[in-house]
């Protein structure tokens, strides 16, 4: 009697999964999804996962993994996606990808996108508002997504700890607590090879320069580095940087790097050394419009040419020359600005769900009066007061030696 109950018990549950429907599920969840984010799909399913079939607005994809990650989406992004376990299809799950930045920048402190096993590293969170008490961080390791503690170092301006701890990959963004406001979101990667090839950390724009590095483990001194685009060789370099002047989807890849390098640190007759990196993607694309200064004297204007009409506002933003960390919102929401402090200048458009790109950082300092040819009219006149006081000086003097001496 015992065994036909736990047959019934197994019966129902085989039934019951075989017509439960996968799930398409969003990670990291975020409120809303800008250009630029690495996000991961996850195919879900009651039971576990199996050999998965992907669609994308209605057509098969190659890939067969239960996660599919995509990686510094763009709006080509948008769309339909479906996945099939077992013959049982999900329901529709639509990804919307916004061609805005989102409010506040999180970057890291130094370093890119390739760290080692066991490193960590600071991000730093800027934010236009006041409130960093009212911001949460989070990390994304694997399909798990953990919060993290907030160190506030100014006002608007706090530090995170990174670290990858077992994962290969980790996502970490920001989000104001009761609020869709949010960070852009920055993925680290771990190598335990000596040589990393290390890409920025953020994405790579179209027209932008970008620079991969080719390091080693321990800051050996590096004899040469020869970098690799899909296994082919382009270039080498004695200081162990591949720089792209101005960046195009041509340049999409995977990049590796080959290093000779001596430890000359801990014996100056070190045995030179090589090694390999991992691959790594690098992945350029269009980005939000971004936002223009031009200035005239300490008249600067904000424009956005190819800025959506849901641009309604500006943002200003001021850099002291002697505090390059220090982001502080100006009170101004105009498109123009009179400047009197030294200092960088950045602006941007409020599109309401997210924010053109940064403009191109204006240098303003202080101008010495220029008087031109009216110098000369105020020395003549100078001149001229002069003489006229000494004259009084002189008149006045006589004056009075003709007094004493009638007297």
């Amino acid at each position: 009697m015992r065994s036909l109950l736990i047959l019934s018990v197994l019966l129902a549950l085989i039934r019951g999964n075989k017509g439960q429907k996968p799930t398409v599920i969003l990670r990291p969840k975020f409120p809303q999804v800008y250009a630029g984010d690495d996000i991961t799909l996850i195919c879900n399913r009651e039971g576990g996962s199996k050999p998965t079939t992907w669609y994308f607005n209605g057509a098969p994809q190659t890939h067969k993994d239960y996660l599919m990650l995509l990686t510094a989406v763009t709006p080509d992004n948008n769309g339909v996606y479906e996945c099939d376990q077992g013959g049982t299809k999900s329901d529709p799950f639509t990804l919307t990808v916004l061609d805005l930045e989102p409010h506040a920048q999180l970057s890291p402190s130094v370093g890119g996108a390739v760290m080692t096993k066991g490193d960590g590293r600071n991000l730093v969170l800027q934010t236009d508002d006041d409130d960093l008490e009212n911001w949460i961080c989070y990390v994304l390791r694997g399909v798990s997504t953990f919060t993290l503690g907030l160190e506030i170092q100014e006002k608007n301006r706090t530090v995170i700890f990174a670290e990858l701890k077992e994962a290969e990959r980790a996502t970490f963004w920001c989000k104001k607590k009761k609020a869709v406001l949010r960070s852009n979101s920055v993925t680290l990667k771990k190598t335990e090879h000596m040589v990393m090839l290390v890409p920025p950390a953020v994405p790579a724009l179209e027209g932008e320069p970008v620079t991969l590095r080719c390091e080693v483990w321990g800051k050996p001194k590096l004899d040469k580095a020869i970098f690799y685009k899909d296994k082919t060789q382009i270039m080498s370099s004695p200081e162990g940087t591949y720089t792209i002047t101005s960046a195009t989807q041509s340049d999409n890849g995977m990049y590796s790097c080959r290093a000779t390098f001596r430890y000359t640190h801990l014996s100056a007759e070190a045995q030179q050394k090589e090694g390999d990196s991992e691959a790594q993607e690098l992945k350029v694309i269009g980005g939000p419009p971004a936002a223009v200064i031009s200035a005239s004297a300490n008249n600067l204007k904000c424009s956005c040419p190819l800025c959506p009409a849901s641009c309604t506002s500006y943002h200003w933003y001021h850099t002291p020359f002697n505090h390059t960390y220090t982001h502080r919102k100006l009170p101004e929401n105009d498109e123009s600005i009179t400047v009197e402090k030294e200092g960088e200048y950045r602006c941007r458009r409020d599109c309401g769900n997210g924010f053109s790109r940064f403009s191109n950082i204006y240098n303003y300092t202080e101008q010495p009066l220029e008087f031109g040819p009216m110098w000369y009219i105020l020395v003549a006149v100078l001149i001229f007061f002069v003489i006229i006081i000494v004259l009084i000086i002189v008149l006045k003097y006589r004056r009075l030696m003709s007094v004493h001496y009638v007297a």
